[in-house]
């Protein structure tokens, strides 16, 4: 499964020093902290109110943050959250919810807003059932949550809400309101509160001089906005031809589980589904036509895998086992299919390969006929194939790139491929290529300088670390990379040229984000 990641070690000894936004004294409970965003109450807000007939939450020409400044605030957290090992970087999964979340958002166009944000959806490995967003179009879900979700319907119908926050930009109103110069206190602040909303011990070292409870008290939202997320959560979900009644039956399910537990699911704790709620968005789809919707065997694939990732020791590994026995017995075609690739999954990470072949030759066969081909499947034959014989695996990744043209992942697995049989210059040319599509991609500047130094090129080599490490945030760690690409023997006048504008660049940043830094914590 490690194959079918986004993110590859090209260097384990490197000394990639992450930077946050906090002194060193805080470093080692902010990064616990960020982790913790999973406990976020949705910090958005649904469409236009003139198109949707909505209340007016004030004057967002005075009091929001520019859409330019909100997506950079979303920028720096997300930079922060994939720095966790709970931030499932899992190409698969991640190209599923991207895929499914993309669907919603081409159904009602609108929910983009005028901002026009490009939404990000991901997930973290945590048991509670929660989603979450982010300024600028960054949604998160938990992975019990997708786990929970007994249908599409249902996951949409908790991703529709999200996006209606979004749209309405309520974060970047309650922030504007304390607008400052920098974004980085922002980000500070806005970690600060959502460590506060799951442990005490790790929030206390974040609230500076109060700062982190006032903000915190900012991202609960009002009942109108959440009327208002209900409300643009409808109509996407009636746009996209999702069962409308998914949103009432999943959260009916979670508040009914709050009888069974002291607290209620986060999820709730942050949109609370009071009785008016209820009967709003009861009210509204009384009159709407049933609309039955056939889920895709990817959402099932999806379910199996994030069943194995939540938990991979020896006992989770074991209760997934458990868990894909029982659902083949209920003679369901995409039941049966994602169970036997849930326990190919376990076979795989066991390194049990003939067995894990052997299951997904069941799971394909059990596919109904004329099914369409699934990536998901096609994406694990590969890494099978990766993990013992590579020439295939080059072979397979070929065709699903022509099958799959869209697919980051197996484009990844296609580069993968290509390094694994000796193919260098080729693997170089092709990441050379996607990082110019690409250039927000952290992982695919990895792989690019592991082609790299396979070729012998080291100027270039560290050029693409440093590279890498700029795009997670750790700049110090850039700058260095950057001074070793100088001193290779290779480096040509184009590369000197390269490594001083980057150089320039680099430094600005460092001195911005200090400066910032210092300005915040006093020193």
């Amino acid at each position: 499964m490690g194959r079918g990641r986004y993110h590859s070690t090209v260097n384990p000894q490197a000394s990639r020093q992450k930077q946050a936004f906090f002194p060193a004294a805080l470093r080692r409970r902010a990064v616990a902290a960020a982790l913790l965003l999973c406990l976020l109450p949705s910090v958005l807000a649904p469409v236009r109110a003139a198109a949707q007939n909505l209340p007016n939450l004030g004057d967002t020409e005075r009091e929001e943050l520019s859409p330019t400044a909100e997506r950079k605030l979303g920028e720096q957290v997300m930079r922060e959250i994939r720095r966790d090992r709970d931030y499932l970087n899992d190409a698969p999964t991640l190209e599923y919810l991207n895929n499914f979340g993309a669907t919603l958002l081409a159904a009602h166009p609108e929910a983009r807003g005028e901002a026009g944000f490009d939404f990000f959806f991901f997930v973290v490995r945590d048991p509670t059932l929660n989603a979450f967003a982010l300024p600028g179009g960054f949604i998160g879900v938990h992975s019990a949550l997708v786990l929970a979700a007994q249908s599409e319907s249902e996951l949409a119908s908790v991703l529709a809400h999200e996006i209606g926050h979004v749209a309405q930009r309520h974060i970047a109103r309650m922030l504007g309101k304390q607008r400052q110069d920098s974004l980085i206190p922002l980000a500070s602040m806005l970690l600060a509160a959502l460590a506060a909303r799951s442990r005490s011990d790790a929030s206390a070292a974040l609230m500076v001089g109060g700062e982190g409870l006032a903000a915190q008290r900012q991202l609960n939202f009002s009942r109108d906005a959440e009327r208002e997320a209900d409300r643009v959560g409808l109509q996407i979900l009636r746009d996209g031809g999702f069962d409308a009644s998914g949103m009432v039956a999943f959260f009916g399910r979670m508040q009914n589980a709050t009888r069974a537990y002291s607290d209620a699911p986060p999820f709730l704790s942050s949109h609370p589904m009071t009785t008016e709620r209820m009967a709003d968005i009861q009210a509204r789809i009384r009159g709407q036509r049933y609309r039955q919707r056939v889920d895709s065997l990817d959402f099932y694939l999806i379910k199996a895998r994030l069943r194995i990732l939540q938990d991979d020791s020896g006992k989770g590994l074991q209760e997934a086992a458990d868990v894909f026995n029982s659902e083949l017995e209920q003679r369901n075609h995409s039941l049966t299919v994602a169970a036997k690739y849930g326990l190919a999954l376990i076979a795989f990470k066991q390194r049990q390969f003939d067995q894990a072949q052997a299951l997904l030759q069941e799971a394909r066969a059990a596919l109904p006929a004329g099914s369409k081909p699934s990536p998901v499947l096609t994406s694990f034959s590969i890494d099978l194939k990766l993990a013992r014989q590579p020439a295939e695996a080059l072979h397979e990744a070929t065709a699903a790139r022509a099958q799959f043209p869209l697919s980051r992942g197996i484009a990844m697995q296609y580069a993968d491929a290509l390094l694994a049989t000796g193919h260098n210059e080729e693997a170089a040319r092709f990441l050379r290529d996607q990082s110019q599509m690409y250039r927000q991609d952290s992982a695919l500047q990895e792989r690019l300088a592991k082609a790299y130094a396979a070729t012998g090129k080291q100027a270039l080599q560290h050029l693409a670390l440093a590279e890498s490490y700029a795009l997670d945030g750790s700049l110090p760690a850039a700058l260095e990379q950057l001074r070793i690409a100088r001193r290779a023997p290779d480096a040509s006048f184009y590369d000197q040229a390269q490594i001083d504008a980057r150089e320039r660049e680099f430094q600005t940043r460092y001195k911005e984000e200090a400066k910032e830094n210092k300005g915040r914590f006093g020193g």
